[in-house]
């Protein structure tokens, strides 16, 4: 397998968060634009972006591992798979790369390059479906890691698709989306003043996951010939 250097796996990291988030930010006003069902609107955002995750992994996954997440990064740290370093420099890149998809959705809609969102996303209940989206995400992720690497960008789309669905938050599971969806006043955006609830409650889901996926994932007899 070739192994990238760090600046072109920081790259793969922003421009896939790049596209991720023009690609939810992009679908939400699009979907405004053509209906006022918010149930349709809903779909046509999770579709979008469903789909988009299954290409983004699929031609960015062999660069950095595709991870367009810190809570991903960070929970890589916790396992040593990469340096504290690397995921701080990944988190930089995901953040950097979500703003600029925020700016490119706007851009091609033709609205102010950044819009603080003013759209109210707070209360225990959005909270806990942030930690249950991010503790499914990242088990998801390591449980494909350890038993079918090679399906990761179907069982993540898929994921992401349905956790829209069945999350009162419809799960961003990600810090660098929310950061990068306070910045649009619009179908998906979220207040900025909300952000350290949904953050703080995506990093607990994705450290719980870790700290199941350690015990639960373990073989315990090994297979005899």
């Amino acid at each position: 397998m070739p192994v990238f250097d760090l600046p072109r796996r920081l790259a793969a990291e922003t421009l896939g968060t790049a596209l991720l988030v023009a690609t939810v930010v992009g679908s939400g006003i699009m979907a405004e634009t053509l209906t006022h069902d918010v149930a349709l609107a809903l779909l046509g955002n999770t579709i979008a972006t469903g789909a988009m995750l299954v290409v983004l992994i699929t031609i960015l996954g062999p660069i950095s591992g595709a991870h367009f997440n810190p809570a991903v990064s960070l929970v890589f740290a916790v396992k040593g798979a990469m340096t504290p370093r690397e995921a701080l420099l990944y988190t930089l890149a995901q953040i950097i790369g979500g703003v600029l998809g925020t700016i490119v959705a706007h851009a091609m809609f033709a609205l102010p390059l950044i819009d603080l969102s003013l759209k109210i996303r707070t209360g225990f209940p959005q909270w806990f479906a942030e930690a249950v989206a991010t503790f499914g995400l990242i088990t998801t992720i390591l449980a494909g890691v350890a038993f079918a690497r090679s399906a990761i960008p179907w069982l993540v789309g898929c994921y992401i698709t349905a956790a829209y669905w069945f999350t009162a938050s419809t799960s961003f599971a990600n810090p660098a989306v929310a950061i990068a969806r306070s910045l649009s006043n619009t179908f998906s955006g979220i207040r900025p003043i909300d952000l350290p609830g949904f953050i703080a409650a995506q990093i607990l889901g994705a450290l719980i996951a870790t700290a199941l996926a350690a015990w639960l994932l373990r073989p315990t007899l090994k297979e005899h010939a």
